[in-house]
């Protein structure tokens, strides 16, 4: 396969995908998926299996987000709407993206408003739970907060992005499609997080400025997912060209793409542990979407792609934990690691 070829090849396998998260760095912070039903940060997402009122029973009382596909919008600049008892600022219209239907390099995208619903829903249960009150976090043990369906990143002024500063970039797509942001949240979207520890936003939680965020945020999920899925979209290409096994990681990204269910694998494994882009890892190995599509053996379209792509993952995430320090005890993570990546097993919608 020539280089023309497999770069086309890229391109049609790279139509509506994702890339919410950071890529992984060397030193990854708060990347534990402990037993206790605590909110996870961006790295490590909650235990599929566990049922939903053992893994939240401390949080009964805040109210749970219904799945996207049976919510209804919000009327527009009505400040006597309700949410959850709560009145809706006017200053915050409720936004639903017009159905997804671009051209790429001649190639259309087809992604259903389901299946877009159906992977922020997914997303959004992977990073807080389905939880209305965790659209606008900070993470234990992290040093910056963590905001929407998919745990954008937002860093106070100044200070060393890490793992990259992904929530400005949500707020000016949130602008470029009609969404009005309230004046606060325009000027800290160009200067930065207003917090600037997870006391200091926490001690403000309950705010009114972090509560009109957060029903920001849950009136724009919709809109939060085709972001994600247009930004993943764009780096596609970036995978290929940066591998030394072009053919293998284009075939598998063909075959993932002409896959029922696997579009949302792919989706969530970049906002999971980010594109495997960039250098870092543990002894020069990175554990992104393209080490795994490396890792998997070249594979056609079909059910068992999904699969590959499975244990795929897991072999990369396991060689993690190897190459890792001893003392950081990432074993732990894996139960939680390995449940995660058997939702991609079987087609979410």
């Amino acid at each position: 396969m020539n280089k023309r070829n497999i770069l086309a090849l890229a391109a049609l396998a790279g139509i509506g995908l994702s890339a919410c998260s950071q890529t992984p760095q060397a030193i990854p912070q708060a990347d534990a998926l402990v037993s206790a039903p605590v909110v996870r940060p961006p790295h490590a997402q909650q235990i599929a299996r566990v049922p939903h009122a053992q893994q939240y029973a401390h949080q009964q009382q805040i109210p749970q987000a219904f799945p996207m596909q049976h919510m209804q919008p919000y009327p527009a600049n009505q400040g006597h709407a309700q949410w959850h008892g709560q009145p809706i600022p006017p200053s915050i219209p409720s936004y639903l993206p017009p159905p997804m239907a671009q051209n790429n390099g001649g190639v259309s995208l087809r992604l259903s408003r389901a299946e877009l619903r159906a992977i922020g829903d997914q997303i959004f249960n992977n990073e807080g739970g389905g939880n209305v009150n965790n659209l606008a976090h900070w993470n234990d043990g992290e040093d910056f907060a963590s905001m929407g369906i998919g745990h954008f990143t937002w860093y106070p002024a100044g200070r060393r992005q890490s793992f990259g500063n992904t929530f400005p970039g949500l707020l000016d797509y949130m602008a470029q499609n009609g969404v009005q942001l309230p004046g606060w949240l325009q000027q800290a979207r160009h200067q930065g997080a207003p917090w600037r520890s997870r006391q200091e936003f926490f001690a403000q939680k309950n705010s009114p400025e972090v509560q009109q965020l957060q029903n920001l945020l849950y009136n724009t999920r919709e809109l939060q997912a085709k972001y994600i899925v247009e930004r993943t979209r764009n780096a596609m290409p970036k995978l290929v060209k940066a591998s030394h096994q072009q053919q293998r990681v284009a075939q598998n990204l063909d075959a993932m793409a002409n896959t029922p269910g696997g579009w949302y694998a792919l989706i969530d494994y970049v906002n999971f542990k980010g594109e495997g882009l960039g250098g870092g890892g543990y002894k020069g190995q990175s554990w992104g979407l393209r080490q795994v599509l490396e890792e998997m053996r070249p594979i056609q379209p079909g059910r068992q792609a999904l699969h590959e792509f499975a244990d795929a993952a897991m072999r990369v995430l396991q060689r993690r934990v190897q190459n890792s320090d001893p003392s950081r005890n990432e074993a732990r993570w894996l139960r939680g690691w390995q449940n995660r990546v058997d939702t991609y097993r079987n087609p979410i919608v």
